[in-house]
């Protein structure tokens, strides 16, 4: 029972909504009211400025991570055979709750800085490649969506190239696909020349 109480907790660690409390607790501001609308790092940095879209990367990211590692103790309790497998669901978790919170009436982000920290723990130099592309796309349009798509399709070339265990493959895949289902309105703004970029907003 123990290791599914911990993948249980990995959904619940994910579902934390890092940056509607960055918001609400440190500059009494709902992030849903304001930018983009999402409680995501990059809306944060829009609204309430660097220090705040930093702090919610960083959680957003450690979620992604301590999912991962929750699943693999998981795994290396209930049968380390299995561990890999555990780990991939304790990440997957993680990014189901950020995605669909508990907390939120199973709304929430888009799962990017999520994707992140659970690839960083399972493939950290695939995931360094990946970072690097989105850093060079969303320098050169400020486009933080569309740096996070690219990204998103590069997850599943980097991790068969590098030939990394189908399981982790696979699971790169299916976070790819959430991440860019979840860009959705985005991929339509960025089509009609509408979509907002990654800069600083005045509150109204």
């Amino acid at each position: 029972m123990y290791p599914f109480l911990l993948l249980l907790v990995a959904y619940v660690i994910g579902s934390v909504p890092s940056g509607l409390i960055v918001g609400r607790v440190f500059f009494n501001t709902d992030l849903r009211d304001y930018g983009s609308k999402n409680i995501g790092a990059t809306n944060a940095y829009r609204v309430l400025g660097a220090p705040a879209g930093l702090c919610v990367l960083i959680a957003d990211v450690g979620k992604g991570v301590l999912g991962v590692y929750l699943g693999q103790t998981a795994g290396n309790i209930y049968d380390p055979a299995l561990t890999v497998y555990c780990m991939i669901m304790g990440g997957l978790l993680a990014l189901i709750g950020h995605s669909a919170s508990v907390f939120l009436h199973f709304k929430g982000g888009k799962g990017v800085a999520t994707g992140l920290g659970i690839i960083l723990y399972l493939a950290p130099v695939e995931t360094t490649i990946v970072f690097f592309v989105w850093c060079v796309i969303v320098g050169l349009t400020r486009l933080v969506s569309l740096g996070s798509v690219v990204a998103a399709l590069l997850v599943p070339l980097t991790l068969w190239y590098f030939k990394e265990p189908w399981p982790v493959f696979i699971f790169g895949t299916v976070a790819a696909l959430i991440v860019i289902v979840r860009h959705k309105d985005n991929l339509i703004r960025l089509s009609q020349g509408k979509e907002l970029k990654v800069e600083r907003i005045e509150k109204k």
